[in-house]
């Protein structure tokens, strides 16, 4: 009997879902109000992502590429550390 839910082959695109989940988890943290860890995990995604889209052969990068090597390396870096630095250096508002 066939499985209902099929398990991708690239290791891009298993990684890429893993990653969509902890973007998910990160704005169900947002909605909650904890928006500073809400935002710094979901630019913690986006390094990781950076990360593996660095390391993980070209015949396996599935979902994970969208351009070249380079570019989505650079670009999903800058918008994770972007990110995360947001939710470090912006200051509390009164009511936190």
């Amino acid at each position: 009997m066939r499985s209902l839910l099929k398990v991708p082959r690239s290791r891009g695109t298993q990684a890429y879902i893993v990653l969509l989940l902890v973007v998910l988890v990160g704005l169900v943290l947002v909605g909650l109000g904890h928006w500073r860890r809400g935002i710094v995990v979901v630019g913690g995604a986006f390094i990781v992502s950076a990360g593996l889209r660095a390391v993980v052969p070209e015949e396996q990068k599935g979902l994970l590429a969208v351009r070249s090597r380079g570019f989505d390396v650079a670009w999903t870096a800058f918008l994770g550390i972007s990110l995360a630095v947001l939710g470090f250096v912006v200051p509390p508002g009164p009511d936190a």
